[in-house]
């Protein structure tokens, strides 16, 4: 079994001397100031090689000026063959790209944008296996034909889990403080088909989700039979005169006995309270 060899070029003393020529054409790519230290070179083939140089712009620090020069055979003049920009081991890049529609988020559409959907999307089934009795009333056309796609299970489940997890479902600050659920709302019209034991739209238009779909178990403060708290009734404050006051006179200096309590109440010598 026989191994091929690759050959490797030995390096061209011409283009390694040509450290020089690689600077000023990386200098008339870059500007002055530009171009920093050489980092080196590096053979590409016979009497080929490139040129490294630290790049000094601080908008890509870590990248490195790439001068490529050549040599023609029996040619004793070095030229320029390629100038570039690479990025190094620890320069800053961009992110990795991403295709639009994996970068498209809810409410991104705009007026007039377009949002094809693929063929293979698993939130779609074609609308003639939409068969069993669960599945959504499809509209029929005046030549009888339906919907080419309508809402696979899979796609179905998303929005189901979507909606009850969002502003609309029952997990938020609006729903905690309601008065009631909207399944008892007067304004609450259920969704038809299979959604309509979970979903349905608001009709309230004092309502924050009026015209959108909310959970069963959703809530507001809009509830049709949510009934005003009574008015407190307000006492009136206390009248306290601050203002004057009457002075005592004290017996003990004009020279007065002091009174004469026998038989009260609180002499212990005296007949109990009530006996005679």
């Amino acid at each position: 079994m026989s191994r091929t060899r690759t050959r490797v070029a030995p390096p061209d003393a011409a283009c390694v001397a040509a450290v020089d020529l690689a600077r000023e054409a990386a200098q008339g790519l870059a500007g002055p100031g530009e171009v920093g230290d050489h980092l080196g070179f590096e053979v590409e083939g016979d009497r080929t090689g490139t040129h490294y140089f630290a790049c000094l712009d601080r908008a890509y620090r870590g990248w490195r000026w790439a001068i490529t020069v050549t040599r023609a055979s029996r040619a004793k003049v070095v030229t320029v063959s390629e100038t570039s920009l690479l990025p190094g081991a620890d320069s800053l890049l961009a992110p990795q790209w991403v295709p639009w529609s994996e970068r498209l988020r809810p409410g991104d559409l705009g007026v007039g944008d377009l949002l094809p959907t693929s063929a293979d999307d698993d939130r779609l089934t074609p609308g003639f296996t939409a068969t069993d009795d669960d599945a959504d009333r499809q509209m029929i056309f005046e030549l009888g034909l339906g919907r080419a796609r309508v809402l696979s299970p899979s796609g179905r489940d998303q929005a189901v889990r979507r909606w009850h997890s969002g502003e609309s479902g029952p997990h938020t600050p609006l729903a905690h403080a309601a008065p009631a659920q909207c399944s008892t709302c007067g304004f609450y019209w259920p969704l038809a088909g299979v959604l309509r034991l979970g979903f349905g739209v608001c009709a309230n238009e004092y309502a924050p989700d009026d015209g959108r779909v909310v959970s069963a178990d959703h809530g507001c403060g809009a509830h049709s039979e949510a009934s005003a708290a009574p008015p407190a009734i307000e006492q009136p404050p206390p009248i306290l005169d601050d203002l004057g006051f009457d002075l005592m006179e004290d017996r003990s200096e004009q020279g007065e006995a002091a009174p004469d309590l026998t038989g009260s109440v609180d002499d212990t010598d005296s007949e109990p309270f009530g006996h005679s």
